[in-house]
Order: structure tokens, then C-alpha cells, then sequence
């Protein structure tokens, strides 16, 4: 997609991008009154699950609307920031180990457009430092575990972002090298799945088959951040976001068309699929023949962070509003889907 220069995102231009809904609204809610609002049904069900190893914290927090007004799930694996005391203890550099492995403050922006919009919300607590979500379990670098030997994953190139430094586990991390100081042991790795990796995705597969079954279509928006990509020998300004669909597999291809051309309208610079086309968790979760629908959504964390890219920035309220705008109009594509006579072609 073309990324022309666009002018910076601001509160004021924020407010005008919600370009007219995909169809009319008014009648969708005259055929469901039940089903479809632009209003954030309260109260819902909030929970916490799974268990942080060695802290007995809650791995992550979820919030469903009890109308379930839109189809959407909102999930933010990456931006967990409970750490136990002997995970950073076990880390060689933790200020920078986990800046580096931190999707910073990802979650505020999720928080902010389920609020605005009424869809459901899972947010990881666990930090990636102590195991990646959006990694499969088998994605191992056993020569981290210290009575690993001999382990090796069923399928050999399920671990191919393992022997990378970035598997379920993170090892290395660019400038700094090794993470860790030591190995962790197999009952501290199996606890970690337990508590953390199985519960999470058991979480997100019940709220995406909550809203299949209420609405005849799902969509799964993981929210990720991202480093400011550089662009070598390419005229313009870097993207601000960036939407994956694993190549097409994780979702219907008018959903990424449609989320292109909003922010386009938006006049925001967004890439489609490089450098990320997501990973594990629309693998897992997205099943579009069964109208359960993924996309991954990268956010550059210079538009919602401060200078240093630590602490969240002033024009966070900005890039929550724009994605508002998008999942309310993906919503409507979504609800389209469940539709009778539609459903064929949300299987595409």
C-alpha cells in the first residue's frame, strides 16, 4: 500500500476520520434491535485467570459486555508488566530486557477502545519476559532449560523463532544479547504453560465462540506494538501501523481491504503484512470457515509513547480514538457476516 506523508496525529484530526458506516446502521438495528448499539453495554462480565508462577498473581484480565454490543475481541498479549522477583532477579539487564520485550503500554490504547466501542477485552498481566503468547508451546529453545537434554519439538520448524532467541521463552533480544543469567528448569517451564499460555487462549477461544454464537461472526483484533521501521531506500515517512492477516489465512479479505481503506480515509500510514503478518495467536484462534475472524494490528510506539518510548505520550488519547473508529466500522462489516446469505462469503 502506498504510504503517503500525512500530518500528525493529533486530537482534533482524530475526531474527523470515522468515515459513513459500511451500510445503514439505522436499519441493521431496526432487523436487530437486540444485538446491534453504538452504546457500551454495562455492567459485563470481568475476571482474571490463569496464575503467574512463584507470585499466584492473575496471568490476565478479561471484560465482556453483557450485550455483547459489537463482534469484536480485543486482545493484548504483550504488554503484561507483573513481574515476580526472581524473574527480574534472573535477568542480566532488566530495565532494558524489558523495554525491549515490551509491547509499552499497548494495553492503555486496548483499554481505551473497548471502552469507546463495547468490545470485549483480554489483557495479558504475565510479561512476555516470562513467556510470549503469541508463541506456540512447543516454540522451544531447550538448550535455555536446564534438564532439557534430548527435548526437541514434535514438528522441527514449529521452533524456528526459538533458535532465533524470540521462542515461547524470550532468550536474546537486539542490544543486549542473552537475557537471562541462568537456564530455568522443565517444572518451572511446564508451570509457566500451565498457568499462563493454556488458560490465556482458553480465555480468548471462549469469547470469540461467545460472540460467533451471538452474532453468526467473530473478529480476534491482537494489538501489538512496534519499534519505528525504518525505511531504506523507500521515499516517505515510516508506517504508523501496521495490519496482519497471515497472508489472507487469519481473515476474510474484505475485512483487510476494509480496515486498509479506513485508515487511508484516515490518512494514516498503514502496511499490509510486512514486516508482520502475525503470529500464534491468530494462528490458534482465527477459523474464518467458522466465521471466526483474526487480524493482528501493529501500532508504532513514537505516535502513543514520549521521546524516550517509555512512558505513555499525549497523543495516546489520539491513536485510541482512530482505532475506536476503526473497530466500529470493522463491527459493522463483521455483523454483516452473520447475516443470512452472507455467511458464505465471510468464509472466503
Amino acid at each position: 500500500m502506498d504510504v503517503k506523508k500525512s500530518p500528525p496525529l493529533t486530537e482534533k484530526t482524530a475526531q474527523a476520520v470515522d468515515p459513513p458506516p459500511p451500510f445503514d446502521l439505522a436499519a441493521r438495528k431496526a432487523e436487530h434491535p437486540h444485538r446491534m448499539t453504538n452504546e457500551v453495554q454495562e455492567p459485563g462480565e470481568r475476571r482474571e485467570g490463569g496464575s503467574i508462577p512463584s507470585d499466584g498473581g492473575a496471568a490476565f484480565t478479561s471484560f465482556v459486555p453483557d450485550a455483547l454490543p459489537v463482534p469484536i475481541l480485543i486482545a493484548v498479549p504483550h504488554a503484561g508488566r507483573e513481574y515476580p522477583d526472581n524473574l527480574t532477579a534472573a535477568m542480566r539487564d532488566p530495565p532494558f530486557a524489558k523495554m525491549r520485550l515490551e509491547d509499552r503500554y499497548v494495553d492503555r490504547i486496548g483499554e481505551a477502545v473497548a471502552a469507546a466501542t463495547g468490545a470485549a477485552l483480554l489483557v495479558a498481566k504475565a510479561p512476555r519476559a516470562l513467556l510470549d503468547l503469541n508463541r506456540a508451546p512447543d516454540d522451544i529453545d531447550w538448550s535455555m532449560v536446564a534438564d532439557g537434554a534430548g527435548q526437541r519439538p514434535a514438528n522441527s520448524a514449529s521452533n524456528r523463532r526459538a533458535r532465533g532467541g524470540l521462542g515461547l521463552v524470550p532468550r536474546r533480544v537486539p542490544g543486549l544479547g542473552e537475557v537471562w543469567k541462568r537456564r530455568l528448569t522443565r517444572a518451572d517451564l511446564e508451570a509457566r504453560i500451565a498457568g499462563v499460555h493454556r488458560p490465556y487462549h482458553q480465555e480468548a477461544s471462549a469469547i470469540l465462540e461467545r460472540l460467533r454464537d451471538r452474532w453468526g461472526a467473530a473478529l480476534l483484533i491482537d494489538l501489538h506494538s512496534m519499534p519505528p521501521l525504518r525505511r531504506s531506500g523507500s521515499p516517505g515517512e515510516p508506517v504508523e501501523f501496521v495490519l496482519g492477516d497471515r497472508f489472507g489465512a487469519s481473515a476474510s479479505g474484505s475485512l483487510s481491504a476494509h480496515a486498509l481503506r479506513f485508515m487511508a480515509h484516515a490518512e494514516r500510514r498503514m502496511a499490509h503484512n510486512r514486516p508482520y503478518s502475525g503470529g500464534y495467536v491468530l494462528e490458534r484462534q482465527a477459523a474464518p470457515r467458522r466465521g471466526i475472524h483474526g487480524l493482528q494490528i501493529e501500532v508504532c510506539r513514537s505516535i502513543y509513547l514520549d521521546a524516550q518510548l517509555d512512558q505513555p505520550g499525549p497523543r495516546l488519547p489520539a491513536v485510541a480514538r482512530v482505532l475506536s473508529g476503526l473497530v466500529r466500522s470493522l463491527a459493522h462489516e463483521v455483523a454483516a457476516f452473520g447475516d443470512p446469505g452472507v455467511l458464505s462469503y465471510a468464509a472466503e
